[in-house]
């Protein structure tokens, strides 16, 4: 085996894997729009950054006193965010390659997203990533307690039968930060949602702004350096 640091890998979807908090704000604020008739501004839901969709919705729709009926507008959300990102939505830089180095690595690779499986499938063809990349996928569906609560990776950790101690979780939100580390894992943090201080005072032990910026350290405890 590797002389490497981390067994596991388990990413976070939207803002790490693809640059998707643009289209879904203007998705859920459109939806917003046409059932309660009011604007809501993206920064509306820079709060609610990571912790699930149901409170990226409703967190934005109750600061404009609007009591989200999630049954009715998770669902338009999804269908105004899946009109939008066919042929616009791209994956973070170096995303497609890090994943292939560490399945050729050895390492076990999950996915843990607070997005539903009908947003989850729509980013992965929009991006050109086949889910069986991963040994093992969390949905929203899955779990009951969301972002910044650890249940999501707790479980993904648990189905990849991985020591979280020796996994690395990569997230792009403060929620998703504070989740991994209660979680017991360390943290990758992509600076495509928010700054980088606010994902080191979260608590990741390294931020930057895609893959392509990976320090060698990090590389080394992954086992992803040659020799």
């Amino acid at each position: 085996m590797p002389d490497r640091r981390f067994d596991a890998v388990v990413f976070d979807l939207d803002g790490t894997l693809c640059d998707s908090e643009p289209f879904i704000a203007a998705a859920a604020a459109e939806a917003l729009r046409r059932r309660y008739g009011v604007a809501v501004a993206r920064e509306d839901f820079a709060p609610f950054v990571g912790a699930g969709d149901d409170r990226f919705i409703s967190g934005a729709a109750a600061a404009h006193g609007i009591i989200a009926d999630l049954a009715i507008d998770k669902p338009l959300t999804y269908e105004v965010y899946l009109e939008l990102i066919p042929g616009a939505l791209q994956p973070i830089a170096g995303a497609h390659d890090f994943l292939d180095r560490l399945r050729a690595a050895g390492l076990r690779i999950a996915l843990a997203t607070g997005s539903d499986r009908p947003k989850l499938h729509g980013n992965l063809a929009a991006i050109g990533l086949p889910e069986g990349v991963f040994d093992v996928v969390v949905s929203a569906e899955d779990v009951v307690r969301k972002k910044p609560d650890p249940e999501m990776f707790r479980l993904a950790v648990g189905l990849l039968g991985a020591d979280p101690q020796r996994t690395l979780v990569v997230e792009d939100a403060r929620n998703g930060v504070l989740a991994g580390r209660a979680a017991g894992c360390e943290v990758l943090g992509i600076a495509s949602s928010q700054l980088p201080d606010t994902l080191l005072a979260a608590g990741a032990r390294i931020v930057v702004d895609d893959y392509t910026r990976l320090p060698a350290e990090l590389l080394a405890d992954l086992a992803l350096l040659p020799g």
